[in-house]
Parts: structure tokens; C-alpha cells; sequence
């Protein structure tokens, strides 16, 4: 069904379209009809290339708009990716921070405490030394006491024994001596026996005394 429109009308939309470019758009151009009017049937032929183009072009805008869109909407979700990414890698980051300076912090508590345990086996080292030094002292000056308390024991002893021998044979000297009875013999062998042990006394004094002697000079 074809639309006519008035003589007055089509002139308007004629002179609308002349004057200021503006002409019927949409369907409505494909229900008026020219009723023979060449003028105005080129007008609507006009109208509706004008039209198809405006469309045509409208489309491609909307078309690429859509595109641009798209584009946007997956630069979008590469921006996206791309933060989830750095965050990441960011937290990533930090936590190796922290790790390394945990690390660092552990490396330096490590040296701390072999410096302490080197300090310390120095101190056990010098202390060692000094009670191996105390010990061999102690042991030392027990040695020479033992060894001084024995060498007085036999000096004491050999005395006793060199004394208890010139005791008794003075004292025989003595009774032969009162009894009246030669005592020529006895004397002499009292004076032999006196002068005996007089050299052994100092024989073993002296004896002993350069054993000690010797001892002291070797330590």
C-alpha cells in the first residue's frame, strides 16, 4: 500500500532537502508513492540512496565501534592478566625478600654462634693447657716430696743403723776395757769398725744426695 501526499508537501520536502540537506530517512521513503511526479520521484530516489548510504555508513561505525569495543573489552582483560601478573610477581618478589633476609638473618646468627663456639673451644683449649700445666706441677712437686720424704727415711735409717753398730761395738770396747782383759784387739776392731762406718755413712749421704741431685737437674 503506497502513501500520497500533497502537492504543497512535496514541494516542502524538496525545498527542505535543497536548502538545508535534509530529506526523509527510513522505511516511510519505500510506502510514499510519486503519484507521477518526476520531481518528486527523484527526490525519493535521492532520499533513499541518501539514505541507504547514511545506513551503510552507520553500520560500518557501529560495526567498527563494536570492534574498538572488543578490542578495548580484551585490552581490558590483558590489563588484567597483565596486573595479575605484576601482583604476582610482586608478591613473589616479596616473599623472596623475606626470604633472603631470613636467609641473611640465619646466615648471621650461624656466624654468631661459631664465633661463640670458637671462643669457647679457645677457653677449653686454655683451660686444658693450664690444668695439664697445674697437673704436671702438682705431680711434679708430689714426685719431689715422695721422693725427698724416702731419700730421709734412708738417711734416717742408714744413721740409726750406723749409730745403733758404733753404740754396740763402743760399748763392748767399754766392757773388755773394765773387765782387765787385753784389749788391743778389740780396740782395734772397734776403731776399724768406727771408721767403716763412718765412710758408709758419708758414702750413702752422699750417695743419696747425688741422686737428687741428678733427679732435680733432669726435671
Amino acid at each position: 500500500m503506497k502513501i500520497k501526499i500533497g502537492d504543497d508537501t512535496k514541494k516542502e520536502l524538496i525545498r527542505l532537502a535543497e536548502t538545508k540537506s535534509i530529506s526523509l530517512e527510513g522505511n516511510i521513503l519505500k510506502v510514499i508513492d510519486a503519484d507521477g511526479d518526476e520531481e518528486f520521484d527523484a527526490y525519493l530516489k535521492d532520499s533513499i540512496e541518501k539514505d541507504t548510504t547514511k545506513r551503510k555508513k552507520r553500520l560500518e561505525i557501529t560495526k567498527q565501534i563494536q570492534k574498538q569495543n572488543n578490542e578495548l573489552l580484551e585490552g581490558k582483560d590483558k590489563i588484567e592478566t597483565i596486573n595479575s601478573q605484576l601482583k604476582a610477581a610482586l608478591e613473589e618478589a616479596e616473599e623472596s625478600r623475606k626470604e633472603a633476609l631470613a636467609a641473611k638473618e640465619q646466615a648471621e646468627n650461624s656466624m654468631i654462634d661459631a664465633h661463640h663456639a670458637r671462643e669457647e673451644a679457645e677457653k677449653a683449649k686454655t683451660e686444658a693447657i693450664n690444668a695439664k700445666d697445674i697437673a704436671e706441677s702438682d705431680l711434679d712437686f708430689m714426685q719431689k716430696k715422695t721422693q725427698f720424704e724416702l731419700i730421709g727415711t734412708i738417711v734416717k735409717v742408714a744413721l740409726w743403723v750406723i749409730l745403733g753398730v758404733g753404740v754396740i761395738t763402743t760399748a763392748v770396747f767399754v766392757i773388755a776395757l773394765f773387765s782387765g782383759k787385753d784389749t788391743t784387739i778389740v780396740g782395734s776392731t772397734w776403731s776399724n769398725i768406727v771408721g767403716i762406718l763412718l765412710t758408709n755413712a758419708f758414702s750413702i749421704i752422699g750417695t743419696i744426695m747425688g741422686v737428687k741431685y741428678a733427679s732435680e737437674k733432669k726435671h
